[in-house]
């Protein structure tokens, strides 16, 4: 019999949600080695839909890059993106002036609010050796009365992040609190910032031939667990291949046995944000009259305009990895 009933689906592109989350997509790219310009080789870009490749030709896509893969400038309103890199480096430029590169573990936090431009490029940095690219990209609501706040930016660098090991499992924990271990501050107006929301995002890996119960939440949350990587595993008398999820109620906890490889989940969970949503691509507002408003301030703004030279920035193949604050603060790693 089953422990409780729960709902399994397919992960396709991108992965299916629940509120308080609005997208979540799975980046996995096995770049070759780069270019003095940290692109492909100019021999391998032919015969692909540059500036809209999502097809996944040789293991890899160049998304919207036309010489370097990613996403070039376009706008956000009214939600966040978390962005989790575990493999590879991302390229962030702002309208703010704001600008990174993170990477390998890092987690970059922004809320677009009341409107921003970004791009996330993936410059292949290796020249000598392939340049695999694994990342998560996670949509966060924001309630009503934090959809036009300031836009922000922050990082959480992997060498901060708490990271709980356990007998045969590893968590960590990027959003929440995961059996008393807390996580860094969420962005200041994020749902996630206040704890009665009990949003959660964690990583979790899991050895094979072992059995993980990940515990119920406090109350009740809608929980969502990805199962990306491994073989299968099992749960009552249900089989679950890779490359499935599922949902259910998280206050209910989950008994996982690992088959034959080792496990890997992504975990999101929130106290749902009870309003209206309307999503036009990049805006997600409360009704269709502030998605006009949106389309028509961005057409007349541009969120600020573009600061940085190319639409597909990139910076200094030497930069290592840093952020550039809107105040003019540089971190550097």
């Amino acid at each position: 019999m089953e422990q409780f009933a729960f709902q399994t689906f397919p992960l396709g592109f991108p992965w299916p949600t629940q509120n308080p989350f609005l997208f979540c997509a799975y980046h996995l790219d096995r770049y070759p080695r780069g270019n003095e310009n940290m692109g492909p080789d100019t021999k391998l870009l032919m015969g692909r839909n540059l500036g809209n490749d999502f097809t996944l030709k040789d293991g890899w896509r160049m998304y919207h890059g036309a010489t370097i893969p990613g996403f070039p400038y376009h706008p956000h309103r009214g939600f966040e993106t978390i962005t989790l890199v575990n493999k590879g480096y991302c390229d962030h430029s702002d309208s703010l002036g704001a600008a990174g590169r993170f990477g390998e573990g890092d987690v970059q936090w922004m809320t677009a609010g009341r409107g921003v431009q970004h791009s996330e490029m993936f410059p292949l940095l290796n020249e000598d050796k392939d340049n695999p690219l694994e990342l998560f990209q996670v949509w966060l609501n924001l309630p009503r009365k934090d959809k036009f706040v300031e836009p922000h930016f922050k990082m959480l660098w992997h060498e901060d992040i708490p990271v709980l090991q356990e007998e045969n499992a590893q968590v960590k924990i990027i959003a929440g609190n995961y059996k008393g271990t807390q996580a860094l501050d969420a962005a200041p107006d994020s749902w996630a910032f206040t704890a009665e929301n009990h949003v959660a995002i964690w990583q979790i890996r899991v050895s094979p031939k072992t059995t993980y119960i990940l515990p119920g939440a406090k109350t009740e949350v809608n929980r969502s667990l990805y199962f990306y990587k491994g073989s299968e595993i099992f749960t009552g008398d249900r089989k679950i291949n890779v490359n499935f999820g599922i949902h259910w109620n998280g206050t209910e906890d989950i008994s996982l046995k690992i088959g034959e490889k080792e496990a890997h989940f992504l975990v999101l969970q929130g106290k749902p944000i009870n309003e209206p949503i309307v999503k036009y691509g990049p805006f997600v507002m409360n009704s269709e009259e502030e998605i006009q408003q949106a389309m028509e301030e961005y057409r007349l703004t541009q969120f600020g305009g573009w600061p940085w030279p190319y639409p597909d920035n990139v910076h200094e193949k030497n930069k290592g990895r840093f952020a550039l604050y809107p105040n003019g603060e540089l971190v550097k790693k």
